[in-house]
């Protein structure tokens, strides 16, 4: 029999993460201190970061819901949501001040509601969900126009790191190679078992210490192909964290995604004023939509990786979010007030203020909250997807 309190998810399973959490109680502009940042020696005036924050998070639908999903949320039980966490990790690369974050335009209270630090510029709304190429694009043209000199990292806001001190190493590597060179930089995480539900990287030669040539990407693969790439010990997960200077994405984004570049192009004058908002309306959702990875780094001959292990995952499922935490005796993770009987290899995530009880059930995912309980096959999962389509052609939006 498990017990788990609603104090079950501590930041004292992730040390990393075990930091302040009164962050909102920050005055505006000032960063929490709360990393040693003495091994950073290059110049962090012209460094940025923009943190992707638009998702849905359909497949850890109930959870991620359409008003409110999860990189919003404490995924892990630390007080903070993974958006907040990403944040914090970057605060020794630059100055908060330098940290944008783009999101739908519907997120853009919840994005100063949890990162205060930010001013009205430094967070980039999308007017429509036109994939990944478009919002990047943007970006790099909006930071362009603020800083010509500017070096660039592109991060998701809802991935997990364990070892910060190594993954901060590695962007410093990747930085210090964008602004020598004109390189597209991508972090490559070092396979640990043949993943179908990854995109891979084919690296070749070193370029640089530690930089190695992109030969080719390839779309997640099947399991033998997979097998393939993990024996060769030539392939990387493709982790979707880049690293360029802003005239090296423009550049490629002129030849491999013109029409996308001329769009943007068109507001030059305009980003960073009054009458950027105006003109992103009318014309950003006439963007082709289409990821970066397709729209330039496929195409580009400068792309370069640099092969990384430092704790990473996606966390673009419940199951991988069961794989990151912290497992009771009878391996099952338990958020909230829950009493397991008898039962093992669960996730079982209760809503504030309710008690879950189950007997009997092995190897299931349990969400509960206020309007959905989601009882599932863990080894189904991937289906949870397919699930909301199901929910909305059946009940409408009302319980996305």
């Amino acid at each position: 029999m498990s017990l788990a309190p609603a104090s079950q998810m501590t930041p004292l399973h992730y040390p990393q993460y075990a930091r302040n959490t009164k962050h909102h109680k920050n005055a505006k502009g000032k960063a929490p201190q709360t990393r040693n940042t003495k091994h950073h020696t290059r110049n962090m005036s012209h460094t940025y970061v923009a943190i992707m924050a638009g998702g849905v998070g359909s497949r850890f639908w109930p959870g991620s819901r359409e008003a409110r999903p999860k990189q919003f949320l404490d995924m892990l039980g630390t007080g903070k949501s993974l958006l907040r966490l990403t944040f914090e990790r970057f605060l020794p690369v630059c100055p908060a001040a330098h940290i944008f974050v783009v999101t739908n335009a519907a997120y853009k209270d919840l994005v100063m509601e949890q990162i205060p630090e930010l001013s009205d510029n430094q967070v980039i709304c999308e007017p429509s969900r036109n994939n990944t190429a478009p919002c990047v694009a943007y970006t790099a043209f909006k930071l362009s126009a603020l800083d010509p000199d500017a070096n660039l990292v592109i991060t998701p806001a809802d991935h997990i790191v364990l070892k910060e001190q190594i993954f901060l190493d590695k962007i410093q590597q990747a930085l210090d190679f964008a602004e020598r060179q004109d390189a597209l930089v991508t972090l490559g995480i070092e396979p640990s078992r043949p993943d179908t539900g990854y995109g891979y990287i084919h690296f070749g030669e070193a370029a640089d210490a530690n930089v190695r040539k992109v030969l080719r990407f390839t779309e997640k693969p099947s399991l033998e192909i997979a097998l393939q790439f993990l024996e060769s010990g030539e392939y990387l997960w493709n982790a979707g964290i880049f690293v360029w200077s802003v005239r090296s994405v423009l550049s490629a984004f002129a030849t491999h995604s013109p029409e996308i570049y001329q769009i943007f192009q068109q507001g030059e004058s305009v980003y960073n004023t009054e009458k950027e908002a105006d003109f992103i309306s009318r014309f950003y959702p006439g963007t082709p939509n289409i990821s970066v990875d397709f729209a330039i780094m496929e195409k580009a001959s400068n792309v370069y990786t640099i092969p990384a292990e430092f704790g990473w995952s996606d966390l673009g499922t419940w199951a991988s979010l069961y794989e990151e935490c912290p497992k009771d005796p009878q391996n099952n993770v338990l958020q909230g007030n829950v009493l397991a009987l008898d039962s093992s290899n669960r996730l079982i995530r209760a809503p504030e203020g309710k008690l879950v009880v189950v007997k009997d059930i092995d190897d299931y995912i349990i969400v509960d909250t206020a309007d959905v309980l989601l009882i599932y096959p863990k080894s189904k999962e991937q289906e949870i997807k397919q699930v909301t389509a199901l929910v909305k052609s059946r009940t409408g939006e009302r319980f996305l």
